[in-house]
């Protein structure tokens, strides 16, 4: 059973912020921005073909500035954010914005794919998300699973809940929630729960992990010493509701229950620098992304904390009862956690993968020498969890 081979696509730009297209479920699409000080930012419309493993491109223009953060509307396949960094007064600021395809983007690419390159068109601005009383934005959280309405931007240490009004032109904070404590405390990244609601968030400030109630924006939990240095990235568990990944400058990637956060339920330790990314597969959550900056992208099979601990659905009220009611798992243990497979294709550090929204078997990684890779799960793990 012969796995197919990764498929590399090369930008011209440094490079850190990748996302899918969140709202397209049938088209395997990627969008890249990209890093550049000397000439005009872009983003990447990467379509990827996968029955002739080929990848389709398109080119918008970024002119704002570099993009740190990109993230594609829930509900439409047009729209999307971007925190980029810009100069003024001869100082650097970190903004955010919302932002549309032009019209024709999605006809665009196929007929000719060089035209793009060389004329791309630009970006729609809709609005700014810059509360400029508010500091520098990290990064632009849209409601997972929304009508694309509201948003969360983490700047400084404030956390911003925002209204998109008028097709998404206007953009007013509803409400706020506020680090506090000793010296200057900064969001590093935020999380979105997709449960509860959607009324939960979870943030990284140094090392520390936060869980807020948004509809009172107070603060629920607080994972003190999380990791031993900066935490960079977390992600919820789609399918088991208390629980939360997170990485770090420690080289770990740690898995918590929030119901009990003295210690995390499960910690890994396969790289060898810092871990920049970590992602859930958003249908089979044994499946877990990290990438990191020792240029290794490392794919585990997180089977015993996922909700198929013996190869079937399990819910958590039957996890917490504990064995006494199972009659047929008496006697059978879980299945072992593994890595599956260590992907080497990158050269320079990995600061982000993500899994495609169409297809649950395909991710894409992104090194910062604007190499993007797309990948598949290993053919004899994906038959595995499917029969």
């Amino acid at each position: 059973m012969e796995d197919d081979a990764p498929v590399i696509y090369g930008l011209e730009f440094q490079a850190r912020a990748v996302t899918a297209q969140t709202a397209e479920t049938d088209a395997i699409r990627f969008l890249v921005g990209t890093q550049s000080l000397k000439f005009d930012n872009q983003i990447h419309i990467i379509d990827f073909d996968d029955e002739n493993n080929i990848i389709n491109k398109n080119v918008l223009l970024h002119q704002a500035g570099e993009i740190w953060h990109i993230g594609a509307s829930p509900a439409d396949k047009a729209v999307l954010t971007t925190c980029y960094n810009k100069t003024s007064d001869s100082r650097v600021v970190s903004c955010a914005a919302v932002w549309r395809m032009p019209s024709d983007w999605e006809t665009g690419s196929h007929e000719s794919p060089d035209d793009s390159a060389h004329n791309p068109q630009t970006l729609e601005l809709l609005c700014h998300l810059d509360d400029s009383a508010h500091g520098n934005t990290a990064c632009v959280l849209w409601e997972p699973m929304g009508d694309g309405k509201r948003l969360i931007s983490l700047a400084d240490n404030h956390a911003l809940l925002w209204d998109l009004q008028e097709s998404s032109t206007q953009a007013t904070v509803s409400s706020t929630a506020t680090l506090e404590g000793k010296g200057q405390l900064k969001f590093t990244s935020g999380k979105w729960s997709p449960h509860h609601n959607c009324s939960q968030l979870a943030t990284a400030n140094d090392t520390a992990i936060r869980g807020w109630d948004l509809r009172t924006m107070s603060q629920i939990y607080c994972i003190e010493n999380a990791h031993g240095q900066l935490v960079r990235d977390l992600d919820f568990n789609p399918n088991r509701q208390y629980y939360l990944a997170s990485c770090g400058d420690d080289c770990k990637v740690k898995f918590w229950d929030v119901r009990n956060v003295q210690e995390p339920v499960k910690t890994l330790e396969e790289h060898s620098h810092w871990v920049w990314s970590v992602r859930y597969n958003h249908s089979h959550d044994q499946l877990v992304l990290t990438a990191s900056s020792d240029s290794r992208l490392i794919l585990s099979n997180m089977v015993s904390i996922s909700s198929e601990p013996f190869g079937h659905l399990v819910d958590d009220e039957e996890l917490s009862e504990g064995e006494d009611n199972h009659q047929e798992d008496k006697g059978k243990e879980p299945l072992k956690d593994s890595v599956v497979s260590t992907y080497e294709e990158h050269e320079d550090s990995v600061y982000a993968a993500e899994w495609s929204s169409a297809d649950p078997w395909l991710f894409a990684s992104l090194s910062y020498d604007g190499r993007l890779v797309i990948n598949r799960v290993p053919r004899a793990l994906k038959y595995r969890i499917l029969l």
